[in-house]
């Protein structure tokens, strides 16, 4: 149930607006003045506060102040003495919306209705970056780890061409979210294209967009990934893959700083900065002319090399205990202990597939475990099959 908090220093306001948010299903509090108030913002959560502006020892305007300081709750101003240059001010400093009293009831209820919208929007926002930033956590202290954060470190504030080579599964991917993250860049978008994934016949399409009606399906005009990083990076996962026809685009992109769209004319400026990614030996595929040298050349100003699992086997019970707390709440669940003897286990064990199996094996844990994870539970569980 949603909580309301009232702040009006006239017994009959508070009574009355108590009487009709009860009646619509609110769970309500209210306070006299604004230190009353106060404390209970700084004491309980509430989804929308209703505050008014003319009262003694402290106005609504200072309260507000306070609480745009304690919690992002959104906060309606509410008043029978306000003019135009006080509701301003009142958004000016953060507050939602400001109705005048005697207040209507209809639109009442549609803004607070509305500001618990917001409110929402905020959390899963707040929620949202959380998971993100705990996603993308780069986890190791191994040397040879470290290597590679130290050179991310040096490459990131620059406009650097980075080529990452390495296995699946070894975190190419978190590399390349570093380097942007930590780039002048970071605050543009961070585009993300799997050569891999998508066919040939319309990875062009794809990286610089097509005009209205240049092949059967396009039924609209459609920006490309190139213009959509503008300003930010574009990441060329799996670029082992890409076709050579469109190679020969993107090194032309590279070198020109521009892109004509598929079925257009018009040569568009485009400022990005290249991510590639392989776990191809390129030097192989350009022997047997399935990937450009000139355009290797281009890419591979910095190369960063990622290491696999079994290079850093000292980094396994981090990782382990960082998977487990990342997915064992999402199962509604306290993340669970490992025993000595299972991270000795995980540490014996090939991870042939990575950093990436060892978080499948992980949340495997986490479902079928009880209570600490043994030595005995890895050994049945490590293998999807038992």
């Amino acid at each position: 149930m949603a909580k309301i908090l009232v702040i009006d220093d006239e017994r009959s306001i508070r009574n009355t607006l108590r009487d009709i948010l009860e009646y619509e299903n609110y769970k309500v509090d209210d306070a006299e003045n604004g230190i009353e108030g106060l404390k209970l913002v700084n004491s309980r959560k509430y989804d929308v506060i209703l505050l008014d502006i003319k009262m003694p020892q402290m106005d609504g305007l200072e309260v507000l102040d306070h609480i745009m300081k304690i919690t992002d709750t959104p906060v309606v101003m509410i008043s029978g003495h306000g003019t135009i240059e006080t509701a301003v001010e009142a958004i000016k400093k953060g507050a939602y919306d400001y109705i005048a009293k005697p207040l209507d009831l209809n639109r009442l209820l549609i803004t607070i209705r509305n500001a618990m919208d917001k409110s929402t929007l905020i959390k899963e926002t707040k929620t949202l970056k959380q998971e993100t930033a705990q996603t993308w956590e780069m986890i190791g202290q191994s040397e040879a780890m470290m290597q590679v954060k130290e050179l991310i470190d040096r490459v990131a504030p620059t406009n650097a061409r980075v080529l990452i080579q390495g296995s699946n599964g070894t975190g190419k991917e978190l590399v390349a979210r570093w380097l942007h993250h930590k780039s002048p860049r970071a605050q543009a978008p961070f585009i993300e294209v799997n050569c891999a994934a998508i066919p040939s016949e319309l990875i062009e399409s794809q990286l610089f967009g097509h005009e209205k009606g240049s092949f059967t399906s396009a039924i609209k005009q459609r920006k490309g990934d190139f213009e959509l990083a503008h300003g930010g990076t574009l990441f060329l996962d799996e670029i082992g893959d890409m076709s050579v026809s469109a190679q020969a685009k993107v090194l032309r992109a590279l070198q020109e700083n521009k892109i004509t769209r598929v079925g257009g004319e018009k040569e568009i400026p485009v400022d990005v900065r290249i991510i590639a990614a392989t776990n191809k030996h390129l030097s192989e595929e350009i022997e047997q002319g399935r990937f450009r040298e000139d355009l290797y050349h281009r890419l591979s100003v910095i190369i960063i090399e990622v290491p696999d699992l079994s290079q850093r086997h000292g980094d396994i019970p981090l990782l382990a205990q960082h998977f487990m707390e990342e997915v064992a709440p999402k199962m509604g669940r306290a993340p669970l202990s490992f025993s000595v003897e299972a991270i000795e286990e995980l540490e014996n064990y090939n991870w042939t597939g990575n950093v990436r199996e060892l978080r499948n094996v992980v949340e495997r844990l986490a479902i079928l475990c009880d209570k600490e994870v043994t030595a005995e539970d890895v050994s049945q569980y490590v293998h999807p099959l038992g």
